[in-house]
Formats: C-alpha cells, sequence, structure tokens
C-alpha cells in the first residue's frame, strides 16, 4: 500500500463512512428475506455489472471506481445498530433468524472479477462481474452501482476535457462549491485526477489522494481594498539579500512607467485593486498569481498585475501570472500574452512573456473547442461546474444483472432489444489490429479457449444475425482479473497516480476517429459464435410462444 507525505495509507480501512450496508435499496433487504424464507441461502450466483450507452454523445467510456468497491467488501459487515433499525423499519412478521442470518454476513464467499481500473470500457462488457451466495451477491447491487456509475462518468468527463484542451494546455478542478455535496465534490475531484486534470482547488482531497492543490484568490479579495492606504504592511525582504523593498512604491513606480507601453493611464487604474495585488504579492512573492478581472482587464487589471509583477522581480521574485475569470476569454487571454510580450521586450526579461494565463468562468468542451478555433494564448482552464456536475449527462446508467444461477443461466428478456441481458458466465477479450490500435472486444463463454494471436476468429453482433466479420488479432488482452477472492484482495492495487497514466495509455489503443468529439465512429463488442448460439437458443427457450385465433 502507498503513503502520501501525510501519512495517508490506501488502505481497506481508509473507506468513507456513509459507505456501508445500509447504503442501499430497501427492495435489496426485502429481496433477501424473501431469498432466505425461500430456501435459497446456499444458491450461488452470478451477476455482471454493465452499461448499454456511452455517456456524452461519445464511443468510449472510462472504469473507475474499483478501489472503492473493494474497500466496501472488505468492511461489508451489519453492526448491531443496523440490525436494530431493520428490526424497527421491516414488517413485524420477519423471522428474529433472519436477522440473525444478517449479522453473520460478509464477503468472504463472493469472488469480484474486473477490468482494470483507468480502462477504456464499452457498452455490454462487464466492468465487474461478481459470483457467490445470491443472497450477498444481491445485497451488494446498490452500493457497487453508486460506486462506479459516477466514479466512471466523472473520469470519462475529465478524459474528454483532457483530449479537447490538448496535451500542452493544463487542466485545474475548481468544482467543489457546486458539487452535489461533499461526497459528491469529493468523488468529483479524485475522478477528474484519473481521468487526467492536473490538479485541485479542493484541499481535503490534495492531503486524501495526494493530488497537486492548486489556487489564486477571490474577486472578494480584491473589492475588500478601497485605496492604497488600506495595506498595512508594504515590505518585503529581498530574496537574495534580505535587504528590505517597499513592494508599493515599486509597485506605483513600475506602473507609472508602464503607462506608455499599455497605453493606460495610471489614473484609469483601480487603487484599490493594485493594493489588493501588492498585499497579496507580500503574502506571497514565490506564488503571485493574481485575478485580473474584478474591474478591466485591458484598463486596469492587466497594468497593476505587470506593475506587482516587475515590482516583485526587483526584489528577486518571479510572479505566477494572471487567472480571467469573465469576458471574451479568447481576446482577453490574446491581449495578455501580448502585454507581457511588450514588456519581456521592453525591460529584457524572457520569461515574463511566459506568464502563465489561467482561465474560468463556467467552461466547457464547446468553449474549449471554440477557444481554438477563435486562437486563444490560454495556458490553463479551471473548470468547476460542468464538470463535477456531469451537466452534459447526469448519469451513466450502469446495471447489474443476474446472468447464472446455480451453474444455469439466466437471461432477461425485452421488447427493446438493447435491454436484453447477454446470458452466463464468461470472459472478455480485447483484440487488436495490425495497426496496433484496438479493434474489437469479444466476449465468449468461460469454458470456450481464448483467441489466439494471429488465429481467424468470428465476431458477431449479439442480436443481429448478419453482422459478423472475421478477426485476425495482433494481440489479445484479457480484461477481467480476479481482485477479490476468499475474503481478500488478490490482485494487487495501483496508486492513483498509475490509474491515471492507465487512462491515458488506454486512449492511445483508440483510432482517433473512435474518440472525436463530433459524430465518433462506434467501437464494436461482439460476442462469439458459440455464444451467440447459446443467446439464441435460450432466448427462444424463455420466449413465450402466443396463440393466434
Amino acid at each position: 500500500m502507498s503513503t502520501n507525505s501525510f501519512g495517508y495509507r490506501r488502505t481497506m480501512e481508509n473507506q468513507n463512512s456513509i459507505v456501508q450496508p445500509l447504503l442501499t435499496d430497501l427492495y435489496q433487504i426485502t429481496m433477501a428475506y424473501a431469498y432466505w424464507k425461500s430456501g435459497k441461502v446456499d444458491d450461488v450466483a452470478v451477476f455482471d455489472l454493465f452499461f448499454r450507452t456511452n455517456p456524452f454523445h461519445g464511443e468510449f467510456t472510462i472504469f473507475a471506481g474499483l478501489e472503492e468497491c473493494l474497500k466496501f467488501l472488505h468492511n461489508f459487515k451489519y453492526s448491531e445498530t443496523d440490525i436494530d433499525y431493520l428490526k424497527q423499519t421491516l414488517p413485524a412478521t420477519i423471522e428474529p433468524e433472519f436477522f440473525e442470518y444478517l449479522e453473520g454476513l460478509t464477503c468472504k464467499d463472493i469472488v469480484l472479477s474486473a477490468v482494470e481500473e483507468g480502462s477504456v470500457v464499452f457498452p455490454r462488457v462487464p466492468l465487474l462481474r461478481v459470483e457467490g451466495p445470491l443472497i450477498i451477491a444481491q445485497l451488494l447491487e446498490t452500493i457497487l452501482l453508486t460506486l462506479v456509475n459516477f466514479a466512471s462518468l466523472m473520469a470519462t468527463n475529465a478524459a474528454r476535457y483532457r483530449m479537447v484542451a490538448g496535451k500542452s494546455v493544463s487542466l485545474l478542478e475548481f468544482g467543489l462549491r457546486r458539487a452535489q455535496g461533499p461526497d459528491g465534490g469529493l468523488s468529483a475531484s479524485k475522478y477528474a485526477y484519473v481521468g487526467g486534470f492536473d490538479g485541485t482547488s479542493n484541499v481535503l482531497a490534495g492531503k486524501m489522494f495526494n493530488i497537486p492543490v492548486k489556487g489564486t484568490h477571490a474577486h472578494s479579495y480584491v473589492t475588500s481594498f478601497s485605496t492604497l492606504d488600506e495595506i498595512k504592511c508594504v515590505t518585503l525582504r529581498h530574496a537574495d539579500t534580505q535587504a528590505k523593498c517597499n513592494l508599493l512604491e515599486l509597485a506605483l513606480e513600475w506602473r507609472t512607467r508602464l503607462s506608455s507601453i499599455l497605453d493606460v493611464s495610471p489614473e484609469e487604474a483601480s487603487d484599490g485593486e493594485l493594493a489588493a495585488l501588492t498585499s497579496y504579492a507580500i503574502a506571497f512573492p514565490s506564488g503571485f498569481m493574481a485575478l485580473v478581472d474584478t474591474y478591466d482587464v485591458k484598463r486596469s487589471g492587466l497594468l497593476n498585475f505587470c506593475a506587482v509583477a516587475l515590482g516583485l522581480n526587483d526584489c528577486g521574485y518571479r510572479a505566477i501570472g494572471i487567472r480571467i475569470d469573465s469576458g471574451d476569454l479568447a481576446y482577453l487571454s490574446v491581449l495578455a500574452r501580448d502585454t507581457f510580450q511588450h514588456v519581456a521586450e521592453a525591460y529584457h526579461l524572457p520569461w515574463f512573456a511566459k506568464l502563465t494565463i489561467v482561465a474560468s468562468n463556467d467552461i466547457n468542451e464547446e468553449t474549449i473547442l471554440s477557444l481554438h478555433e477563435q486562437g486563444h494564448s490560454i495556458d490553463c482552464f479551471g473548470i468547476g461546474t460542468h464538470l463535477v456536475t456531469c451537466q452534459k449527462q447526469p448519469a451513466l446508467g450502469c446495471v447489474y444483472k443476474l446472468v447464472e444461477i446455480n451453474g444455469q443461466p439466466r437471461i432477461k428478456l425485452s421488447h427493446d432489444v438493447g435491454k436484453v441481458t447477454i446470458p452466463g458466465h464468461k470472459e472478455a477479450y480485447r483484440l487488436f489490429g495490425a495497426d496496433g490500435h484496438a479493434l474489437i472486444d469479444l466476449l465468449q463463454r468461460s469454458s470456450e479457449a481464448a483467441p489466439s494471436i494471429g488465429q481467424k476468429v468470428l465476431c458477431r453482433h449479439p442480436f443481429q444475425e448478419s453482422k459478423r466479420a472475421y478477426v485476425i488479432p495482433s494481440r489479445v488482452e484479457k480484461l477481467f482479473k480476479v481482485y477479490w477472492k476468499d475474503g481478500h484482495i488478490c490482485t494487487p492495487l495501483k496508486p492513483l497516480s498509475e490509474v491515471r497514466e492507465r487512462v491515458q495509455a488506454t486512449l492511445k489503443t483508440l483510432r482517433q476517429d473512435i474518440k472525436r468529439s463530433l459524430n465518433p465512429t462506434p467501437y464494436k463488442v461482439a460476442v462469439s459464435d458459440d455464444l451467440y448460439a447459446f443467446i439464441h437458443d435460450l432466448w427462444l427457450q424463455n420466449a413465450p410462444i402466443g396463440e393466434l385465433s
């Protein structure tokens, strides 16, 4: 288990206290009693957890939440107070022996197989396969779904932002204040990082998950100052000589000198803003990142920032950059970059031209694409609401379906073919083409031999007879690994940083047309010829036969 610098250990005990057996739907408990009453205590079931449609009108999904699922299995245990509550809540006709049965339940007999966390995944391919006693496997349904659904949706959303932003632009998650409560906010910070974001404003997420924490200041800090007289301390020790520097005097001198270069009169610039930026720079001379749009970016914010930044330079420090939180982000970022370049040339300070420009203000995927089209000079996007609430699509829609009981396959039928389940105990494989890209995901019955490199495989659409193709894989990847067996983890978990790396690595295996934002090409998921025949034989066995008269 890994440990960060604050002693946080990735252990099974370190679990959100809200995640417990009673965090479930009532019908899971009532079904458990009905199973128990029906004598199904020794029945063995197989459940698949999967989704039917990729989110955000895209053609891929990122699987996340596995570690939290394993923590839940490890800690699954009804407490005395849980049992007392259930006795008060369930009908009085419930037999006392059932509560004794619940008290003794653990996940020691459960086997959980899963796709590796951080992998790119596709509809109908199970993310989790849960095998074990029917009652306990049923009781796990709701919590496994809630742990996987939002985590995977959030990681996918973040990965999409990462792709549209490009490699050269940093992404920061600023969404805690807009998230669906504290648990949603913490999960959003964690899985935004998994999906490819570079940092968060969420301090607790930084401590718990070892995510870089970033931030500037709010408009309220700027508006809290009205005049230069409000600065109580104007001096700063020089970084090298430790001599006292009057940063306010230096900033005022620079503001006058800069006015001709920037073609802005010092009288137009806000003294209150200069006071705020000066005081903030004195507090954080080595990390001076300033918000410049409180009043007017062009007529006040940039002039005041540059004046303070050059004053800091005189004191042996280099400013970090600016944040713009409103207005025409493309135009203002270009204006800021041009301003920094003019100052750099005028005073022979090459580093000044490369100051960081951060943009925020309700940014979404479409905003970033539009800014790319317009041409911008933004180095970093701070993204909040649209990221953490997944406004474009607020739910992934994973389901948990029984596919086998006591060795006998089970199928759910529907007039909506998309809701028909793929029965039985299955394995999943990813087949790669000659160009090295992932070509197709193949589901097979577990009794079948695995596909072999260089050997022709017949891949079939699970429900459309005419859709079929032969594939000769250049590489075969088995997707399921057993993560939980005999009451403990049997495949080591990777630290969050490696899960994050896996996201980008697996995305690289997809062709670009599958990942594009507009009209992406669907990725194919198929079944083997044997599984196809198995599905349709079972379908015919279970579908009622109508009668015409």
